[in-house]
């Protein structure tokens, strides 16, 4: 073997290692994405605020930091997580997620109900 190829493949496994470290980094966005949605859904239907986080942890990758507000009318989920394999590198996965809060309605009352339908 000769010192031009064994730089070639030195240089490849570096490459190929830099591929699978970018695609798990892709994939933690996609789960912190998926994640942040899942929780600001559960945040618009006015789910308790640990349904909320629980819900949203499950969704995001091992380890993620969640945290959820409110602002007026809206919830906003947001979901940091660290990249998988190469973790001590200071880079991370963030994602947001802003919902409209969804109103409340309970079923009319029986007599409501029936005063309605004679009208």
């Amino acid at each position: 073997m000769t010192a031009e190829t064994a730089v070639v493949l030195c240089v490849l496994v570096a490459f190929t290692m830099a591929l699978v470290w970018g695609l798990l980094v892709v994939a933690a966005q996609i789960q912190c994405v998926d994640a942040a949605r899942t929780g600001a859904r559960a945040a618009a239907r006015q789910d308790g605020a640990d349904a909320v986080v629980t819900v949203t942890r499950d969704a995001a990758p091992r380890g993620a930091r969640v945290s959820v507000g409110r602002e007026g009318d809206r919830v906003r989920v947001t979901v940091v997580a660290r990249p998988p394999v190469l973790g001590g590198l200071p880079f991370e996965v963030r994602e947001e997620a802003v919902a409209l809060i969804e109103e409340t309605t309970g079923t009319p009352e029986p007599a409501d109900a029936a005063k309605g339908a004679g009208q």
